[in-house]
């Protein structure tokens, strides 16, 4: 699964954003994760975890322009994949949003 969303701004800032983001989500769902692990390489973010049974392991990619999201979902939960595809997309975009203008 394969998820590119435009980030508007620069790397180092869309880098920034996912970290603190992912930071809340595992303050808020930790405890349902098991064997949960990250790790930055310059621009990239691997990722792996396991949830009630269910592993899933993948890279975030910052570009210039763009995080794109690339992850393995399990064979069981492939009828859910457009749902954890729209999820993300909105999630991952909903970080990147502009401001309002007031």
């Amino acid at each position: 699964m394969r998820i590119a969303v435009p980030h508007r701004t620069d790397k180092q800032t869309a880098k920034q954003r996912l970290s603190q983001r992912i930071d809340q989500l595992l303050a808020q769902y930790g405890h349902y994760l098991s064997d949960q692990e990250r790790r930055w390489e310059g621009d990239t973010l691997y990722f792996s975890g396991s949830a009630r049974g269910f592993k899933a392991n993948g890279t975030v990619d910052v570009t210039d322009t763009e995080v794109i999201v690339d992850g393995k979902v399990p064979l069981i939960a492939k009828p859910f994949e457009p749902r954890i595809k729209s999820t993300i997309e909105r999630e991952v975009g909903a970080m990147f949003e502009p401001a309002p203008s007031s």
